[in-house]
């Protein structure tokens, strides 16, 4: 939204004495707020071992405090309605906001500094006292010189080490535009109106922390390891409600405009937890008999019963997590906010999870029913963090992925155990494989665990929040679990936790625990040694069987195949043949071994891998993949569902680098013509994405289409008397495959789709009524604005515009960017760069949208460019790798190269981005020519 309809100059000038009225009400409510509120210390504190306090420029605060509690009282200036006055030109709103915190820490190295983190705060009013003699220390405040991130307070006499002391900060600052720290959202009121009344527009304030802006919001230990209680204040608009992490423990009205809310004492936890919300929201609660626990969104979408279905489900989360560990959820009140604005999909904050609108809210008639998994999946993603990142939380970024792969793994587990109807476990399982596969076969790529001082400066720990974090992380312990055995590995979690409950850990606390559950249950596992390749190296083998003799060897699988590597990892490998059931085998060396298990008996083929339970892709001898092949094209239901999609995935990325030939890839896609599976065709309509990224600007394109037609039709048709009739199927899985034989049928040609998805749009524009299945909606949105023109495009974006509904809206901002139209995609983008049309929270994703269409590519990295400044306070790395995803020349690669020299980003998704191109610019020469001989055979071109 532009600067106007929020700030105003003028009317700033009036707070200045609304904020003097209030500071003598802040001063009472401090001094009754000490008197009424206990500090909460659940275990003891961990202490540090003495050190040198290191200044900035170091990245990391020096170890000689402790913190032990904070007390905050924080109050944004915000209004939540836009109020007109006579005589003023603008608005009343100020994104002002003010307050004080008082730290209260441990010194445990005698100092005469103390070193907070705090960016974009005006500091003031220090007062250092010294606890255990109640006397004040005299103090100054500065910056450090040359560090944007660092606040120092210089004391007069130094602190001792044993002793106890509080530092109190008075701070202003303002509330971010950016979704980051402490920011503002808006939304609509009822029907959204475009003819400027601005009674109906609703301003909230938000928070999001994660990974590094608690110090954008208060002076403080912005550090994971420097756990704290956090005791707060809260002084807001009357007519609006603020949320914390912990339970409301009192409320009072100040004056005629103005009240406060307290808070209880948080437990124990991290700085990027902190948070809270203002807002006119509502509530909607959810049935439990031990957690009060509710949902709030905005009123009206509370009214219309779309948080029921979350409302519904979580309860039954926490309760299955509560019993899978051992150890009930900590506190008395969880809250769930469905906010309009937020950078990420959701975000944990202990006791009050805040999630985007889309992932949380659902809508009968209109909100696709699939989209009850993704609601689900990401509740479940949440609340498993109450456990591993809140309960339990690493030492430092570098190892995030004790957070975000557990609370990863534990989804499926979760949502299968409510939801067995979704059918989850192997859909998750098939998506994280298939996405920590692809991001790490380059060089570039990074550990789960990378040595913590390459993790510093914030970029370096933006950059981890990827594939191999999130999904690697979670397929790894998947195998981890395998091995051990479920019931094994559970217990030396359940230890894990309630050891180390409101503390910091590393990876080798996690497995010292789980070693404990081997050897209680008489194992011969060292956990850490088998470990330890996997997740402090880069990379994964590839196992390469001959079946003629049991030969099997490992090698580092890379894209690249000049990149050298000696990486090797301890691999169980799961095997099974036609009439033999499953077994394990260890390969423990980068050296060739002899495995009777992998000799061929009578001919028959050898599977590796069974059930996808290990993290690497296997190779076999051709004839084992002929028999493989033939296996799957006379009876696919021998060979299991996870292992058709990745027989398809290990074939073309195998083939990608250069171990296989393209064409035996292409073969084991024929199957398919039979099959309506959703797994093995994800997996194939996934990797053909590659080809139609490297070839749908060259004469492969044609017969390649000619293909996919011939491939897709029979699938189509098993679905085509649910599509013509905008119904689905009962079955999960097969509503996600109907989903996919219309998108690749349509945007294959197939000219029953096109028919289909244009007359089924015509009678939406022609009568204004919506009779598309709210599952189909969002591909037969793209496919019917792909194959119109003008009219159908401006149909979408005014519904666009007026819908209130978040779902809807999501499947629109797609529909628009699937134009062929290169003047209505030029304006498709323009529209990004203005709040009032396309909100920041979706800035990338439009622009990655448009940049997915062929006819957008060229226009997306144009735009992105020209306007860099703006387009990248969003996720400006992901945005980069989205929009040259389709480069494969040596003058894309220059032109990247040179772009990303001029704006000085530095990232090693970066370079992830040029190493894909090099290997794309390789593949792309070396393999065109057989690819378009093999497409123009089987289509008959």
């Amino acid at each position: 939204m532009p600067k106007n309809n929020y700030k105003s100059k003028i009317i700033a000038a009036t707070f200045v004495l609304l904020t003097l009225a209030v500071i003598g009400g802040i001063v009472t409510m401090i001094i009754f707020y000490n008197n009424q509120i206990s500090t909460m210390n659940p275990t003891p504190r961990p202490t540090f071992p003495p050190t040198t306090a290191a200044p900035p420029p170091s990245m990391r605060l020096p170890r000689n405090l402790i913190p032990e509690s904070y007390e905050i009282f924080l109050q944004p200036h915000l209004y939540s309605r836009i109020i007109e006055e006579v005589n003023v030109t603008s608005p009343n709103q100020t994104t002002l906001f003010t307050g004080n915190s008082t730290v209260h820490f441990k010194c445990v190295q005698r100092t005469r500094s103390i070193y907070l983190h705090s960016v974009d705060l005006v500091v003031s009013n220090s007062v250092v006292k010294n606890k255990d003699t109640d006397e004040r220390i005299h103090s100054t405040v500065k910056y450090p010189k040359g560090s944007g991130e660092f606040l120092e307070v210089q004391l007069n006499e130094a602190l001792e080490a044993g002793g106890n002391y509080s530092l109190f900060l008075a701070f202003k600052g303002e509330i971010s535009e950016s979704l980051y720290a402490l920011y503002v959202s808006s939304y609509i009121e009822g029907v959204p109106d475009y003819e400027g009344d601005t009674n109906a527009q609703r301003f909230l304030a938000a928070t999001n922390m994660e990974p590094t802006a608690a110090r954008a919001v208060f002076p403080c230990f912005d550090e994971p390891e420097m756990k704290a209680v956090f005791h707060l204040t809260v002084i807001h608009r009357q007519g609006t409600t603020a949320l914390g992490n912990a339970e409301r423990c009192g409320s009072s009205f100040i004056d005629d405009e103005w009240q406060y809310t307290r808070f209880h004492p948080t437990p124990r936890m991290s700085t990027y937890l902190f948070a809270f919300t203002v807002s006119e929201f509502t509530a909607t609660p959810c049935p439990h008999n031990r957690v009060d626990i509710k949902i709030f969104a905005r009123p009206e979408a509370t009214a219309a019963g779309h948080a029921q279905y979350a409302a519904s489900i979580t309860g039954k989360i926490l309760d299955f997590y509560g019993d899978r560990f051992g150890i009930d959820y900590s506190q008395r009140k969880l809250d769930q906010i469905a906010l309009p604005d937020l950078s990420p999909a959701a975000m944990e904050n202990w006791g009050l999870v805040t999630y985007q609108e889309g992932v949380l809210l659902y809508e009968e008639g209109v909100t696709s029913t699939l989209a009850k998994e993704r609601i689900a999946s990401i509740i479940a993603h949440e609340l498993a963090h109450q456990w591993f990142g809140n309960l339990v939380t690493m030492k430092w970024w570098n190892e995030i992925w004790l957070n975000e792969g557990f609370a990863t793994y534990m989804t499926y587990i979760a949502v299968d155990a409510i939801e067995p109807s979704f059918k989850a476990k192997d859909t998750c399982v098939a998506n994280n494989l298939l996405t920590a596969f692809e991001e790490d076969a380059l060089a570039s790529s990074h550990p789960l665990s990378p040595p913590e001082q390459d993790v510093q400066e914030n970029y370096e720990i933006f950059q981890l929040f990827d594939g191999i974090v999130y999904s690697k992380g979670a397929v790894v312990l998947r195998m981890l679990a395998d091995v051990l055995h479920e019931e094994v590995f559970n217990k030396g979690i359940n230890m894990y936790l309630w050891h180390f409950r409101y503390n910091n850990t590393d990876e080798q606390n996690l497995w010292d625990y789980l070693q404990k559950a081997v050897d209680a249950d008489g194992g011969h596992i060292n956990v850490a040694k088998v470990m330890d390749p996997w997740t402090n190296q880069i990379g994964y083998p590839v196992i390469t069987i001959n079946t003629t003799n049991g030969e099997i060897y490992q090698k580092h699988f890379l894209f690249n195949d000049s990149s050298e590597s000696s990486n090797w990892w301890y691999v169980p490998i799961r095997v099974m043949s036609k009439t033999t059931v499953p077994s394990l085998a260890w390969l423990d060396s980068s050296d060739k071994v002899k495995k009777g298990e992998f000799i061929s008996k009578n001919g028959e083929w050898i599977l590796a891998n069974v059930d996808c339970t290990g993290y690497y892709r296997v190779n076999y001898n051709l004839k084992n993949w002929e028999s493989l092949l033939t296996q799957l094209e006379t009876d696919p239901e021998r060979i299991p569902l996870l292992n058709r999609g990745q027989l398809i995935d290990d074939a073309f990325n195998l083939a990608r680098a250069k171990l296989v030939d393209v064409t035996l890839a292409l073969n084991l896609t024929r199957f398919l013509r039979n099959d309506t599976e959703y797994l093995p065709w994800r997996s194939a309509v996934r990797n053909l994405e590659y080809f139609v990224h490297m070839f749908d600007r060259s004469e492969v394109y044609g017969p390649m289409q000619a293909y996919l037609r011939q491939q897709v039709s029979g699938l189509y048709n098993f679905f085509r008397n649910y599509t013509d009739n905008s119904t689905v199927p009962v079955d999960h899985s097969l509503q996600k495959n109907q989903i996919i034989a219309i998108g690749m049928a349509c945007s294959s040609g197939l000219p029953e789709c096109v028919t289909m998805a244009r007359e089924m749009f015509s009678k939406w524009m022609n009568n204004n009524i919506n009779m598309i299945h709210s599952n189909l909606r969002s591909t037969i949105y793209c496919q019917a604005v792909a194959h119109g023109g003008r009219r159908e495009w401006e149909f979408a974006w005014k519904k666009y515009q007026t819908s209130v509904d978040t779902s809807e809206k999501d499947q629109l901002l797609l529909a628009l960017s699937c134009t062929k139209e290169i003047w209505l995609l030029n304006r498709y983008l323009e529209y990004t760069l203005n709040p009032e049309k396309i909100r920041l929270m979706d800035t990338d994703t439009a622009i990655q949208y448009v940049a997915g269409n062929v006819a957008g590519q060229t226009l997306a990295w144009n735009f992105i460019r020209a306007n860099w400044l703006y387009v990248s306070r969003g996720s400006s790395v992901s945005l980069i790798l989205a929009v040259t995803r389709r480069f494969s020349t040596q003058f894309e690669l220059d032109e990247l190269q040179r772009f990303v020299t001029d704006i000085d980003l530095p990232s090693a998704r970066v370079e992830q981005a040029t190493e894909q191109i090099r290997v794309n610019i390789q593949w792309v020469r070396e393999n065109k020519d057989t690819i378009l001989e093999w497409f123009e055979g089987e289509a008959g071109w």
